[in-house]
């Protein structure tokens, strides 16, 4: 027996008389591919997300909240261990059939928390491997129900038989699955209701739900019930229904007294696939999208809300990131971290507004295998040479056809001044000298430790994700 299930088989144990009466249960809502522009309190057009802003005026809103990396798959597996994606051996995003996933002894937030008496659940998109022995309910959750990965790797995709070859796309109740290639239409939906459903079963104990929308990726689907409601067609009708499920949660919580007790989080995977043009969503004025480790990829937005613990109505512009949500419900829950090594720091200070904290201090962006592509403190990004994809040369597609992708490359490193120039457009590592020195140490240290494949640097520190024999590693 490994020793992460010696941990939780003994946590087992532990009786519900023996934890404090006081805890906070947590709800984790994570979108797929939403960008920092997307909720109305946001600057979003042609829609409102009214329960959005409203948990926005209530709570704290994160202005620099970064993704572990800027795809799908290695996004999740940071924000579910605490970890860089890289550290984990986790990269890109796992298709059907691929040999790769979260390994037997990494600890999710799941895990963690079960060690405290938590009832766990994750409803919609899992992303960290596909096989059985990767699945949810082997790594810390009670109940499971969603697609295994992304919603478009199934046979309808634009590009099938011409780049991709996707079998039919599964959907699982716990470890069986129930049917293929499920109407998405209903996906939304059908998240919300089971994760009402699991609120109510759960209200006398504590309990972490983790709602992990497909929408609104890539391809579009929403119910009839807000088909057609918003002046921006159908990406625009997805999000107004998104914003009706949050409130769904709200609404939940409040009829079933939790609300004072109950952590509620919104964030999103990564930026906007903006390729997909109407299709797509809105960085909010940062760089370039999903894919890049510019911040229209890597910064994502965040809202949290947690009556008498955050200030409504506030805001944060402190840097912090989905690896750091582990550790702060570890601490809230007064739970054991991990004994392996994570990455995440508690941003337990910065919920409840405590205005001197600044828990993460630097932030290093890594993409694809272990590439170190750029390292910020918050105020400054230096960005090392790499290639790197871009969505403006060509015009982007419509009505769910992707528009034409090219590459570009930075041949020397620079550097950008977050406060003043948040879309990255100005090099300014010329006048602050100092300020790129410091960040390049950081990095070095980083590169010991982790590696960096564009440097040619090993480290010393890196993890196997989990692996299955005879089937091949299939990113994306």
């Amino acid at each position: 027996m490994n020793n992460k299930l010696m941990l939780l088989t003994a946590a087992s144990s532990f009786s519900m008389a023996g934890m404090a009466a006081d805890y906070t249960n947590i709800v984790l809502i994570n979108l797929d591919d939403v960008g920092y522009g997307d909720f109305s309190c946001n600057g979003a057009y042609g829609y409102t997300t009214p329960n959005i802003d409203r948990m926005a005026a209530e709570g704290v809103r994160f202005t620099h909240f970064l993704a572990g990396q800027p795809i799908s798959g290695a996004s999740r597996a940071g924000l579910l261990t605490g970890c860089y994606p890289n550290r984990i051996g986790f990269s890109g995003a796992p298709g059907p059939d691929s040999n790769y996933g979260i390994h037997p002894d990494e600890m999710t937030i799941a895990e963690v928390l079960k060690q405290k008496g938590y009832s766990t659940a994750v409803f919609g998109k899992w992303h960290l491997g596909s096989q059985k022995e990767f699945l949810p309910l082997q790594n810390g959750f009670d109940e499971y129900y969603g697609l295994p990965y992304s919603n478009d790797m199934w046979p309808f995709h634009p590009q099938q038989g011409d780049v991709f070859n996707f079998p039919d796309l599964p959907t699982y109740d716990g470890n069986e699955i129930i049917g293929y290639n499920t109407d998405q239409t209903r996906l939304t939906t059908d998240y919300t209701t089971r994760s009402v459903n699991f609120i109510k079963k759960n209200k006398n104990k504590p309990f972490f739900l983790y709602l992990a929308h497909n929408m609104p990726h890539v391809p579009l689907a929403v119910s009839d019930k807000f088909k057609g409601k918003s002046e921006q067609g159908l990406y625009g009708d997805v999000m107004m229904e998104i914003d009706w499920s949050v409130g769904e949660i709200f609404k939940a919580l409040r009829e079933l007294g939790l609300e004072d007790n109950t952590l509620v989080i919104l964030t999103s995977d990564n930026g906007p696939w903006t390729n997909y043009g109407n299709h797509a969503g809105s960085a909010g004025g940062l760089r370039e999208a999903k894919a890049t480790t510019f911040d229209g990829g890597n910064r994502v937005p965040c809202i949290m809300y947690w009556k008498g613990k955050t200030i409504p109505g506030t805001t944060c512009n402190k840097l912090a990131s989905n690896i750091d949500l582990l550790p702060t419900f570890a601490e809230i829950a007064e739970a054991p971290l991990p004994s392996r090594k994570i990455d995440g720091i508690s941003i337990l200070p910065l919920i409840e507004g405590q205005k001197d904290a600044n828990p993460r201090e630097s932030f290093v962006y890594y993409y694809h295998k272990n590439d170190l592509e750029a390292v910020t403190d918050g105020m400054f990004k230096l960005v090392f040479p790499h290639k790197y994809v871009t969505y403006g040369a060509y015009e982007p597609g419509n009505d769910g056809q992707p528009g034409r992708l090219t590459n570009l490359e930075i041949m020397k490193p620079e550097m950008y001044d977050l406060r003043r120039d948040p879309g990255e457009r100005y090099n300014v590592i010329t006048q602050y000298p100092e300020v790129a020195a410091k960040l390049m140490k950081i990095a070095d240290q980083k590169r010991h430790e982790l590696g960096d494949d564009l440097t040619r640097v090993k480290g010393t520190e890196r993890r196997e994700p989990g692996l299955v024999k005879g089937k091949e590693r299939h990113d994306l």
